[in-house]
């Protein structure tokens, strides 16, 4: 049983008008569209979590450009906190690959971001104001793209 939050990072990739996006494999959220991304490890940074995760469950090759949110995920089942991850999305700009699922992703693809901020597919919690926030951010402040 867990006693503190487990911590973990989000690896939010944006291409043109997609995002790069995972359906889980495992529990919690198995079958639901979210960011790749997983526990942080012994002695690594939040950026190096979000591109080492990217690639073992995508094998797409990137770089961790700034960070995005933090978001707590609370699941409770008969009043017991059943799973608490803390997770930081972190944007990362795509450099290569041609995602193929592995890991705990059984597939993958890039998705349109109107159809993740409007969650026409069946998405894990947070992933359509994420996705929102990464436009934002993208956008800037003059409404020109970086």
């Amino acid at each position: 049983m867990h006693t503190a939050p487990t911590p973990a990072a989000l690896a939010v990739v944006i291409r043109g008008q997609e995002a790069l996006l995972v359906r889980r494999r495992n529990e919690p959220d198995a079958g639901l569209w979210g960011f790749p991304g997983g526990r942080i490890e012994w002695g690594e940074t939040v950026f190096e979590c979000a591109v080492r995760e990217l690639s073992e469950e995508t094998g797409i090759r990137s770089a961790a450009r700034d960070y995005l949110t933090t978001i707590d995920v609370v699941r409770r089942e008969e009043g017991q906190v059943k799973h608490h991850f803390v997770l930081t999305a972190v944007l990362c700009e795509y450099r290569s690959g041609v995602p193929e699922a592995a890991d705990d992703a059984m597939e993958t693809a890039w998705i349109e971001l109107t159809d993740i901020a409007n969650a026409i597919i069946p998405l894990s919690e947070h992933t359509a104001s994420v996705v929102r926030l990464a436009m934002a951010f993208l956008q800037g402040p003059c409404g020109d793209s970086n």
